[in-house]
């Protein structure tokens, strides 16, 4: 008996044993998977050109993935507005992020896309992006601790507020406007007259709707999914600014990943750009409807007067950042 039992002792003993090996191993597997969540941080709201173009990124990416890692979106500035985003990307506390104006505080040579009227259409831009992006601006953010493996949109920007219609840059002329966090864009409104501060994206409705800003400048899909036509009364039709949108890696964070992870993603970043192009040039038809049916009014603008006032600007950032005036000579050649 006692000889039974000591063998019956034992066996339990074996099985608890291969148990607790097994919940290890579950354990680690399970910490494995977690490690390889690709964050993906972005500050558009539902239903915006951010939050198509990551969310068919992602449906893309973890379709090739196949449990290896998998993509997960974050947006509504959940991970934080884009500055605090590419400080967690260098910390490497986030893996992916969507940032656009905001890179021009990495680069100066990021603001030729600050530069009014000078991007004409998306055709031009993928010329750009091929002489100019990749060559250039994408080592420029190397530089910074930023891997860049796509280049999307944020599109063409318009200008908002509550004051009256802007059809010339006189207009603008004492217009509280927030505009985005690079001081490229800064320096252009004030050339125009206005006065404009860097926000947040995540802070503009309510500024909006309390007064504290008069106005703001942004594409369409960000207008309208954010609802920014519930506490504007105006929308002017400029186009000033062609925006893209850089989908961004923390380049230490990035080297950690499995190489094969990373060309799914590198691949599939550049793969959805054309899904990217297609969502926007639909919007730029449909939005301007659904944003008027509200009662907010829109009227065309004096394009012509807004690129002579923005000689100043171009000259500027020839000057003043090394290297801008080859961009913009070959950008204009481009054409």
């Amino acid at each position: 008996m006692k000889y039974i039992n000591q063998k019956f002792s034992t066996r339990r003993s074996i099985i608890a044993s291969a148990v607790a090996v097994g919940l290890g191993f579950g354990g680690m597997s399970g910490l494995a998977a977690q490690e390889l969540e690709i964050k993906l941080g972005h500050v558009g709201a539902p239903g915006s050109l951010f939050a198509f173009s990551s969310e068919e990124f992602a449906k893309r990416a973890n379709a090739k993935l196949g449990g290896k890692a998998k993509v997960t979106v974050f947006g509504s500035s959940q991970l934080g507005g884009d500055t605090e985003m590419v400080q967690k990307l260098k910390l490497g506390t986030i893996d992916l992020a969507l940032p656009s104006s905001v890179m021009t505080s990495q680069s100066d040579l990021f603001g030729i896309f600050e530069l009014p009227y000078l991007v004409q259409d998306r055709n031009h831009m993928r010329r750009i992006e091929k002489e100019i992006f990749w060559p250039v601006l994408a080592p420029e953010a190397e530089k910074k601790g930023l891997k860049i493996i796509g280049v999307w949109e944020n599109g063409y920007r318009h200008i908002t507020n509550n004051k009256k219609p802007v059809v010339v840059p006189a207009d603008l002329k004492g217009i509280k406007l927030r505009v985005p966090e690079g001081k490229w864009r800064v320096r252009m409104f004030q050339e125009y007259g206005a006065n404009p501060s860097p926000m947040s994206f995540k802070e503009v409705f309510t500024a909006l709707q309390t007064g504290v800003m008069d106005g703001q400048e942004n594409p369409l899909t960000q207008i309208y999914s954010a609802k920014l036509q519930e506490v504007q009364k105006f929308i002017s039709l400029s186009g000033h600014v062609y925006t893209p949108a850089y989908l961004t890696a923390g380049s230490k964070k990035w080297a950690t990943l499995p190489a094969d992870v990373r060309k799914i993603l590198e691949d599939t970043a550049k793969e959805t750009q054309a899904f990217v192009y297609d969502v926007a040039a639909k919007e730029d038809k449909d939005l301007l409807t659904k944003i008027t049916a509200g009662g907010t009014k829109a009227n065309e603008v004096d394009k012509k007067a807004f690129v002579a006032a923005s000689k100043d600007i171009y000259a500027d950032f020839g000057k003043e950042v090394a290297g801008a005036q080859a961009l913009i000579d070959k950008a204009n050649s481009l054409r």
